[in-house]
């Protein structure tokens, strides 16, 4: 195993523990973190989340439960939604925050992620699956609300973001709402 969360359930997919077997990886030192954590970001920036990730991974080697490391990771599958990655890998290093303001701060940014994936694919039913994605963030960042420190407005900032998107895309709504468009003029 890469390295293990609490429990039994390594934060990594069985996909990577097959890799790992193939390779012996090598360690990073604990005083290269702060250095690898500033080159996830870089790649972050850089639309490079694939290396973000690999690197997140590497720390996470080295301190299972090193927070801001975690965060990284989470952004980096994130940011590879639409393109490979699942939600529910992001949503198995969610369980591995510490803080239950975080942990219901980046569930929200999980979902609306998810919704951006869903929409910018196009597929039958995106608009449905988009809208209820959009609200399950709102509702996460209504929890993170209630717990916020002091002073910091994030998870307000978040909500507005989702409750704009949802007001102007008229395609956005829940199921059940479907619009009638005959096909044809009388």
């Amino acid at each position: 195993m890469i390295f293990k969360g609490s429990g039994s359930r390594s934060v990594i997919s069985t996909h990577l523990l097959y890799i790992d077997r193939m390779f012996d990886l090598k360690p990073i030192s604990r005083d290269a973190i702060p250095e690898a954590l500033s080159k996830v970001e870089r790649y972050r920036l850089l639309s490079e989340p694939w290396q973000a990730e690999s690197i997140c991974l590497d720390i996470l080697r080295v301190e299972p439960e090193h927070q801001p490391a975690l965060i990284m990771l989470l952004l980096s599958l994130t940011d590879q939604f639409g393109k490979g990655v699942a939600i529910a890998r992001a949503r198995e290093v969610l369980l591995h925050l510490g803080g239950e303001y975080e942990r219901a701060y980046y569930a929200g940014i999980i979902f609306e992620r998810w919704a951006d994936s869903l929409l910018r694919q196009g597929s039958p039913g995106a608009g449905f699956a988009a809208y209820a994605s959009l609200k399950e963030a709102m509702d996460h960042y209504e929890r993170a609300e209630a717990l916020r420190p002091p002073g910091n407005d994030d998870a307000l900032l978040r909500w507005n973001t989702c409750a704009r998107i949802l007001m102007r895309n008229r395609e956005l709504r829940p199921r059940g709402e479907e619009a009638f468009e005959p096909a044809f003029e009388d």
